[in-house]
């Protein structure tokens, strides 16, 4: 995709929706779209704003538009021998950089190497005041209290029209290897606590009833000796991917997808459906037609929470909040797009 910088109208776009009180559904190649709740308004597409502005590989930073293929970022990444380690899925063809940060969700690595949100550094937003900004060089920080590049970040496009992200980056690891070793998943979860504890170079683990998958990363030597330690069978590499674009057999079906996001340290849950154990046990993915109300008080009774992945199947997809949270999330919004032009709903129907 050619480069072009369409901030220009983009600013006009959100300047007319502020003028005549309109709504704006902020979209790239809507391939997250079936996360959260419908958006009504006028779209706003970044497709357009798209192309690789600044990239040297030895400052480990990479800039560019909101409306870049994720695919075109991390095919400049790996002709430089380097990666987004925090690994976002795509979900379908076209992704953009925008709707990665946007949704902040990051793949098998993230316990390890840190979230979506650890790595932006910096960002050009759009406000709801109708101002472009750069933030790090303008001061709206300062005046509003927020670390705006960070908050937007999972934020689903409701506090601003993210146009260009920097991003940190860091080098591929020499060694990677992956293993299928068969164990249960109590044992799976008490060696992986064992493991979390001591050098052993793991970069993604993954349960699925009755084997444990794990990748081995770093130098040769660290990567062989965990492999003669752990055991078990080489496994081809694109089990990782497979698994963060929700391409195994387990996510096939009608049943309602969730995702659970528990602390690590939490045992076999007694839930209704199947379960896929992710990040070492701290992520879980259940199938199941259960009640949500059900499936949220399991998890939060272990001091989680539930998102529901399947389009439709919840008129809450994200886990509700507790007042003084949905309290501090409105006084946000109203602080940071007071008109509410930006993805009304698409979060929280409250804000």
């Amino acid at each position: 995709m050619s480069a072009f910088d369409a901030s220009q109208a983009l600013l006009e776009q959100v300047n007319h929706a502020l003028n005549n009180q309109g709504t704006l559904r902020i979209q790239g190649t809507n391939s997250k779209a079936f996360l959260g709740r419908p958006v009504s308004g006028e779209v706003l597409d970044m497709r357009s704003h798209s192309g690789i502005v600044s990239y040297d590989p030895t400052e480990l930073v990479i800039t560019a538009r909101a409306g870049t293929p994720l695919a075109e970022l991390e095919a400049a990444l790996d002709a430089a021998g380097q990666m987004l380690p925090c690994e976002p899925p795509h979900f379908a063809e076209g992704g953009t950089v925008g709707g990665m940060v946007a949704a902040g969700i990051s793949g098998p690595r993230r316990p390890w190497a840190g979230s979506v949100r650890d790595y932006v550094l910096g960002t050009r937003v759009i406000t709801g005041h109708g101002k472009h900004l750069r933030f790090g060089g303008e001061v709206m920080k300062n005046v509003a209290g927020y670390d705006l590049s960070r908050l937007l970040s999972g934020s689903f496009g409701c506090l601003g029209v993210l146009t260009e992200v920097s991003l940190k980056v860091l080098p591929k690891p020499r060694q990677c290897l992956s293993l299928r070793v068969e164990m249960d998943t109590q044992t799976a979860l008490l060696k992986l606590a064992e493991w979390g504890q001591q050098p052993v170079p793991i970069s993604a683990a993954c349960h699925d009833g009755s084997a444990l998958y794990l990748r081995l990363e770093g130098g040769e030597g660290s990567v062989a000796a965990a492999r003669e330690r752990i055991g078990g069978e080489e496994l081809s590499a694109t089990f990782w991917s497979d698994l963060n674009e929700q391409r195994l057999p387990f996510f096939a079906g009608a049943k309602t997808l969730w995702r659970l996001s528990v602390p690590n340290n939490t045992g076999v849950l007694e839930l209704e459906g199947e379960q896929l154990l992710d990040w070492g046990g701290a992520q879980r993915w259940l199938k199941s037609d259960a009640d949500a109300q059900a499936i949220r008080a399991a998890v939060s009774k272990v001091g989680g929470h539930a998102t529901c992945f399947t389009a439709g199947a919840s008129d809450s997809p994200f886990q509700p909040l507790a007042a003084p949270l949905l309290r501090y999330h409105q006084q946000l919004k109203a602080q940071l797009d007071p008109q509410g032009i930006f993805n009304p709903g698409r979060m929280y129907s409250e804000v």
